[in-house]
């Protein structure tokens, strides 16, 4: 990783002697490599201990160990941006940031607790509840591609999901244009644009995926069938950029109403900070089936399949 470019910070005075100098001196020196504008946040956090200061400070200190190409994803403020896969932020290199943040931010994390934090939005989640003294949000689950594919109804080529994260509170994704898309091929003749119909299809494919992992849970002993969800409608519809091969489209779902059998999610999609598609209403159906039952290896016959694992709820 190449060296960090060098931020001076905002106020060359000397600092103040005795006790609160010595901790303001160590305070800069440590964050040195960082903005004045983090330096300086920092310091009013150490004196006010205002959590509201906090992203600020959080995302001076992660940009401090990300390559200059790379900090245009932080200024954006895009809260689902990935650490390692946009940033390159390593497990080494994430202790270095947790390290420096314990230091600055005077609090303790355990190596535990950094698991599930895969996002920019997840690190400041996490450091404003320690900071507040409130509990730790269950983390969202994270699923790769591989893992959508195990429980979707809906699989390649007409699955438009590369990763997503499902939480109770809602749902993010993300897509890749490749360009290879089946629909391209004649939308439009020389200039391949995602049709809007596609995005909306791609949003309703996350609510699919959030109802089949346990949101919102279902009765005793039931789950929410894979081959019982539909679309049902969808209103308030608003294009605002074309999609093209190339664009990562970041998709997100968040629950307005949910009574079985209808669960109704405003939806939105992005390409970076740009609103691409906003959906106010998009609406499915869905019904409930029995949980298979797994019956222990040893009580499975030779020469007998093994019962189908519910790879939901899970």
């Amino acid at each position: 990783m190449s060296e960090p470019v060098s931020f001076e910070p905002a106020s060359m005075s000397p600092a103040p002697k005795g006790p609160a100098g010595d901790s303001e001196a160590a305070l800069r020196d440590s964050l040195k490599r960082c903005s004045s504008a983090t330096v300086e946040a920092a310091l009013a956090y150490r004196k006010r201990r205002d959590p509201d200061l906090l992203p600020s400070i959080i995302i001076g200190i992660v940009e401090r160990y990300v390559e200059s190409d790379l900090r245009g994803k932080l200024t954006e403020g895009d809260d689902d941006v990935r650490l390692m896969e946009d940033l390159g932020v390593d497990s080494l290199t994430m202790m270095e940031i947790v390290m420096l943040v314990e230091e600055v931010v005077g609090m303790q994390i355990n190596n535990e607790e950094l698991r599930d934090l895969r996002t920019l939005g997840d690190v400041k989640t996490f450091i404003d509840c320690k900071a507040r003294g409130l509990p730790l949000p269950k983390p969202a689950k994270f699923l790769p591609v591989e893992g959508i594919v195990a429980v979707m109804p809906i699989q390649p080529p007409f699955l438009f999901l590369n990763e997503a994260r499902v939480g109770a509170d809602g749902a993010t994704a993300k897509y890749r244009i490749t360009g290879h898309e089946f629909f391209l091929q004649g939308h439009f003749k020389d200039n391949p644009v995602m049709p809007a119909s596609m995005m909306l299809e791609a949003l309703g494919q996350l609510g699919v995926l959030y109802l089949l992992e346990g949101h919102p849970p279902a009765e005793p002993g039931k789950m929410v069938g894979p081959g019982t969800i539909f679309f049902t409608s969808c209103e308030g519809v608003r294009c605002h950029r074309m999609c093209k091969p190339g664009d990562v489209l970041t998709l997100t779902i968040k629950p307005k109403r949910t009574k079985m059998p209808l669960a109704t999610f405003e939806g939105s999609i992005r390409v970076g900070q740009e609103k691409a598609v906003v959906a106010e209403e998009i609406t499915l159906t869905y019904g409930y089936i029995e949980v298979p039952q797994v019956l222990p290896a040893a009580a499975v016959g030779a020469g007998e399949p093994i019962p189908f694992k519910a790879a939901v709820n899970g």
